[in-house]
Order: C-alpha cells, then sequence, then structure tokens
C-alpha cells in the first residue's frame, strides 16, 4: 500500500487551522478547563505530579494529554464535570497536545500518566516491542449507529463496493491506528487480495478531509463520524463503517498506564477505572451533555463534536483485542500474538466481577 502525505492546495489551509487553534488555547495554565496547545518538546518534563493536599482532602494529580482539535467528546472532561474524578481523589492536569505518536514514548519517559484513548493495536504493537505499559480501562466500543469510523464517497461516485476501491486513493488520518488498517480489513472481507497494495493511501488531517473529497484529491474518506452525521448533507453518503466489519469488536480504544505507576500506586488505577467506568456509563445515558461538555470547555462548535459510544463499565473485552492481534499478525506488524494479560486487565475496575 503506497502510503503518501497529502500537500497540494490544502497545506496552507493546514496552516491556517493549525495557528487558529493555538491563539485560542490557554498558555502557561494548568487546571483542567484550560486547553493547551503544544508539542512534545514544549511540553515540561519536569511536571511535579503526585499528591496535592486542597480544602483539607488528598488528591492524586494525574498528566494527561489533550488535543488541539476537538471533534469527538473527551470523556475525562466529562468524568471531571460529573465529580467522578473528584470522588475517586483524582484530579487531572493537562500538559497539552501530543501527536498520537508520541504518547506511549511519553508514557514510558513518565511526562505523562495515561494515553486520551488511542486504539488497541498500537498499545499491542508496544508491548510486543517491549513497552512496559498495560491497559486498564475501555473507553469507546462500536455500535451500528454508533461505530467508530466511517468511510465515506461523494454521493454521485460510482464506487459502491470493496473492489471498486482497488487502485483508488484513501484519505486516512494516519497511516497506523484504526485508519490504517479499516480500510485493509474491509477489502479482505470481501476477497480483495493484496491489500496493502490495492489502494493509496494519502495521510491528511481530519479536519481537511472532507474538503480534500470535495474537490477531488481523493476518492475515499475515513473519519471518526457517525453515518448519521452524512444523513442528510447531500454531498456525501457512507460506504462502510467498522461495524460492518467487525461488529462492536473492533473500536476498542482502551486507557494505559506504565507498569512502574500501576505498581507503585495501585488505588490511583483502581480510582482511575472506577471513574471511567461511571463516566462511560453517565455518558451512553446523556451523549449530547457529553457533547456539550467538551463543546463548552474546548470553545468549538458541538455540532463539530462528534457522538461516541462507550464500553459499558470501561471493561475491556478479550475479542476486542483479539481481532486487532490477528491483523497485526497476518500483516506482519508482530511476529507472533501477545499474552493478552500483558496488554490488558480489568482487575482494577470494581464493576469488573459485577459484569
Amino acid at each position: 500500500m503506497k502510503i503518501i502525505n497529502f500537500a497540494l492546495t490544502l497545506i496552507a489551509l493546514s496552516g491556517l487551522i493549525t495557528a487558529c487553534g493555538d491563539n485560542q488555547t490557554s498558555q502557561g495554565q494548568n487546571r483542567p478547563n484550560n486547553i493547551q496547545a503544544s508539542t512534545p518538546s514544549e511540553a515540561p518534563v519536569d511536571l511535579k505530579p503526585g499528591e496535592v493536599f486542597e480544602a483539607g482532602r488528598k488528591y492524586y494529580v494525574l498528566n494527561v494529554p489533550n488535543s488541539a482539535e476537538l471533534t469527538s467528546p473527551e470523556i475525562l472532561m466529562a468524568a471531571e464535570e460529573n465529580g467522578f474524578f473528584d470522588e475517586n481523589g483524582i484530579q487531572i492536569n493537562y500538559i497539552g497536545a501530543v501527536p498520537s505518536t508520541q504518547t506511549i514514548p511519553s508514557v514510558l519517559k513518565k511526562i505523562i500518566h495515561t494515553n486520551s484513548g488511542g486504539h488497541v493495536n498500537t498499545t499491542i504493537s508496544a508491548i510486543a516491542a517491549g513497552a512496559q505499559i498495560l491497559a486498564v480501562a475501555q473507553k469507546t466500543e462500536s455500535t451500528e449507529r454508533v461505530p467508530h469510523m466511517v468511510a465515506i464517497v461523494k454521493i454521485d461516485s460510482p464506487i459502491k463496493t470493496a473492489k471498486d476501491m482497488v487502485g483508488r486513493k484513501i484519505g486516512s488520518p494516519s497511516a497506523t491506528g484504526c485508519s490504517g488498517y479499516f480500510p485493509l480489513a474491509f477489502l479482505r472481507k470481501h476477497g480483495v487480495e493484496d491489500q496493502k497494495n490495492a489502494i493509496e493511501q494519502v495521510i491528511i488531517k481530519e479536519t481537511l478531509i472532507e474538503q480534500a473529497l470535495r474537490q477531488g484529491d481523493i476518492d475515499v474518506a475515513l473519519m471518526h463520524k457517525t453515518p448519521e452525521y452524512f444523513l442528510n448533507n447531500g454531498e456525501f453518503r457512507v460506504l462502510f463503517s467498522d461495524y460492518d466489519i467487525w461488529e462492536n469488536r473492533g473500536g476498542g480504544t482502551p486507557f494505559f498506564f506504565h507498569l512502574d505507576f500501576i505498581k507503585e500506586r495501585p488505588d490511583v488505577i483502581r480510582g482511575f477505572a472506577a471513574a471511567m467506568a461511571k463516566t462511560a456509563n453517565w455518558a451512553n445515558d446523556n451523549p449530547q451533555l457529553n457533547r456539550e461538555i467538551t463543546a463548552r470547555r474546548a470553545n468549538v462548535d458541538v455540532n463539530k463534536v462528534t457522538e461516541r459510544y462507550y464500553a459499558p463499565n470501561a471493561i475491556i473485552k478479550a475479542e476486542s483485542v483479539e481481532v486487532w492481534m490477528d491483523l497485526l499478525i497476518e500483516y506482519k506488524e508482530i511476529s507472533k500474538a501477545v499474552d493478552l494479560n500483558k496488554v490488558y486487565t480489568n482487575e482494577f475496575n470494581p464493576y469488573f466481577q459485577k459484569s
């Protein structure tokens, strides 16, 4: 599969969006409502996380990354707003935006404590390579109405089947993560051989993908949106979603921590897992309020924040890990299966035995 970075006329627009995003963020603030935008090199190395005392109570401060361009609800914000972190003795310190490729290195270097819910295949690959991390709570899960990702085409596109995608340019937010394998799995399921060489993957910022499709620079766009988002716009149609490939197994995005921290502070991990479980259930019951929290705190249009469905009780399911393990082995990203016990645990989740 040929992978290229998108350039041409969208480069200037990309720079403009990045600049505007930076100007709208707060600088030098650590309180939860202040959303910072920074690169890993700008993020402070000595953040002095740990126990703090506030109003006579003891809290543990967790350093986490945040996105400069929030297009999905940030469940950590919902947990704060609902007091679920507070009741578990945890405070969140947003250090700024960390690129997805730097999230695991930042956890290993102990710059941040956990990720913001990256796709499970990156967790598996890192552990297979020796990374000392372990997933402790699940973030998203796919449903038919709210899948993790969709592939869209223009309303009048001749592309209607997997075989119609052969030789086409596929716009993708990244070459790894979910979007790197999403189209390959669809092609494989529908009998297209040599999937990697069957398509050309073009890497584009997700905020620019619709425009690239609109002006014909790509033939198919991969987006973290729901089918409903495109239902009545009259411009695009959904070709397939990850639910069409794996049903609810493919949308797992776990939170992971460094093994050292898990051993040192199991109480904090238990509190984090408990807060995520309560927040996941609340968010599934209140999807609009969940979106509104992120929109308000990140100062973005709520219509640009896509609905998400979360794993009930934040429980990590074996099948949501195994489906990606099989893909990584098939495409030779890892040489053999990783012991599931080294990838994730639900032992810190107070809802696990009740599930």
